[in-house]
C-alpha cells in the first residue's frame, strides 16, 4: 500500500526561477546544485514533459547507489507541479518498491515561494521502512531545495 509523507519549505527565490530550474533546466541545474553528489543528469527519452525519462549519475563513493532512473509522471505548468518517480536504482535498490517525489511551487511574493513536497513510497517489508525512513528522504529533498535556493540567489 502506497504511503505518503508531506513537508514544505519557503524559499527566498521567485516562483518562475524555481519552476524553470526544477522543470526545464533540471539536467543542467542538479549537478551544479549538488556537485559533491551528482555527476550528471541525462534525458534518456522525452521532451521534458510527462513520460520523460532521466538518469541521475552519482559520483563514485556515494553509497549505496551510483545512479537513479526517474520518470516525470506529473507536469503542470499552471499549478507549477512536477512529479518524479524512481523506476530503477536509488531508493529501489534499498528495498523500496515505489518512490515518487512531487514538488508543487506557489508564489508567496515576488521573491518568495512556498514549496510543498509529497513523498509517496511503498516497500516490501516493514523492516525497510526503518532503514529508509520518509523523514530521512525528505531531509535529503529539503537539503536539495536549500542548495537550489543558494544556487539561484548567487546569480545562476
Amino acid at each position: 500500500m502506497i504511503k505518503e509523507f508531506n513537508t514544505q519549505t519557503t524559499l527566498n527565490v521567485g516562483l518562475e526561477a524555481l519552476w524553470a530550474a526544477q522543470s526545464k533546466d533540471i539536467t543542467l541545474v542538479v549537478p551544479k546544485v549538488l556537485p559533491n553528489i551528482v555527476k550528471d543528469v541525462q534525458v534518456i527519452e522525452g521532451d521534458g514533459g510527462v513520460g520523460t525519462k532521466l538518469i541521475f549519475n552519482f559520483l563514485p563513493g556515494i553509497a549505496p547507489v551510483n545512479y537513479q532512473r526517474e520518470v516525470i509522471t506529473e507536469y503542470d505548468e499552471l499549478s507549477h507541479t512536477i512529479g518524479l518517480q524512481v523506476v530503477e536504482g536509488g531508493y529501489l535498490n534499498q528495498g523500496l518498491s515505489y518512490y515518487k517525489t512531487t514538488f508543487q511551487f506557489s508564489a508567496i511574493s515576488e521573491n518568495k515561494t512556498l514549496v510543498n513536497v509529497k513523498i509517496s513510497y511503498d516497500h516490501e517489508s516493514e523492516l525497510i521502512e526503518e532503514k529508509v525512513k520518509p523523514t530521512k528522504t525528505s531531509e535529503s529533498t529539503l537539503f536539495y531545495l536549500g542548495q537550489l535556493e543558494k544556487f539561484l540567489l548567487n546569480g545562476a
